[in-house]
């Protein structure tokens, strides 16, 4: 058994994305056979994604019978070199947005980051909102960051994940009243002087609208791609399509559409009432050629587990938490397919 002999049987593992084998699409970064042991590194960007867990499984089972031990690694070049790298420990830096507030992007950040977290990932959640921080209250963190002495901001956590907010550093009632610059310098200082440690994503809540904090972000940190909420009603899809331009001018990869507040299912009668309009998220993905990560109900329960800092993607039990991980799980996928799709074109 040498390399060759390896890379030919994983010819026979497609990738169910890009439509082709892994080696063919250069997924295989390095191949090493000695007499105990073949090491393998896979250009898979997507911890725990449910398609990159199953391509590492028929990776195994391709080299199932030899009789050597199989050592698996993931890694995908980001193509930066050390300086350029702002978060050099951060794998996937994923943004969500909306256009508008009050479509309940928070809620979606918070648990698309404890879903991820859930599966096993090591996480990060940045709530990026400077002018309103509302994650420390969904996920009932009152524990302050402490200092190191080099003067690096310690996170706490919360549910495995590292979280970081403007909510910690001001007073409880204080109104944040700061200029472009200011936010700039702020939002700058929270991710490059915070321990985040190695994470395989970070998730960062942006503020609703295409301003200040939104910039900064696509300027200063390398985003993997974004997720865009939105309601079905027309109101919210017009300033969906802003912030989805707004990616588009900075070469952002928009992972999906995820729409929240799709229906309202009566639990006296068990009719469904569609409250803010039917289709919309999906339709509005389909016209721009994106993915339609899935929609969420109007649940009670969502804002319930909002208020008392319980995110419903972990009630094993619940629909609604249901529809959070299947999105939870599409976000991760969709970052791979990001990944992969780099990684065969270079």
């Amino acid at each position: 058994m040498d390399e060759d002999a390896v890379l030919d049987r994983l010819r026979g593992v497609e990738d169910p994305d890009l439509g082709d084998d892994i080696v063919s699409l250069g997924l295989v970064n390095d191949v090493t056979v000695e007499p105990d042991r073949v090491s393998l590194s896979l250009a898979l960007g997507a911890p725990y994604s449910p398609t990159e867990t199953a391509i590492a499984s028929e990776v195994r089972e391709a080299l199932s019978d030899l009789d050597r031990e199989l050592e698996l690694s993931a890694n995908v070049d980001s193509g930066l070199s050390a300086d350029e790298q702002v978060l050099p420990n951060v794998e996937n830096v994923i943004a969500v947005a909306s256009g508008k507030g009050g479509v309940g992007k928070s809620t979606m950040a918070v648990n698309i980051a404890a879903g991820l977290s859930q599966l096993g990932a090591r996480v990060g959640l940045f709530d990026a909102d400077i002018y309103g921080p509302n994650v420390p209250r969904m996920v009932d963190a009152d524990q302050r960051p402490q200092a190191t002495e080099e003067e690096q901001i310690i996170p706490p956590e919360k549910f495995g994940m590292k979280l970081m907010s403007m909510d910690f550093l001001v007073g409880k009632d204080d109104p944040v009243i700061w200029r472009g610059p200011m936010v700039h310098k702020v939002l700058t200082q929270l991710w490059e002087d915070v321990e985040w440690g190695h994470l395989d994503y970070m998730i960062v809540d942006l503020p609703p609208g295409t301003g200040d904090a939104q910039l900064t972000l696509l300027q200063s940190v390398p985003v993997t791609g974004s997720v865009i909420v939105t309601t079905p009603q027309e109101v919210a899809l017009d300033d969906a399509n802003k912030g989805l331009r707004m990616f588009g001018r900075h070469d952002t990869v928009v992972l999906g559409i995820a729409e929240n507040m799709s229906g309202f299912t009566c639990p006296d009668c068990g009719s469904t009432h569609d409250v803010f309009g039917t289709g919309g998220g999906e339709t509005f993905a389909a016209e721009n050629e994106l993915p339609f990560l899935g929609g969420v109900p109007l649940d009670p329960a969502v804002r319930t587990g909002g208020d008392e800092g319980a995110p419903i993607v972990l009630d094993e039990d619940s629909e609604t938490g249901g529809a959070f991980r299947a999105i939870t799980e599409k976000v991760a996928n969709n970052v791979g397919v990001t990944k992969r799709q780099g990684q065969s074109q270079r």
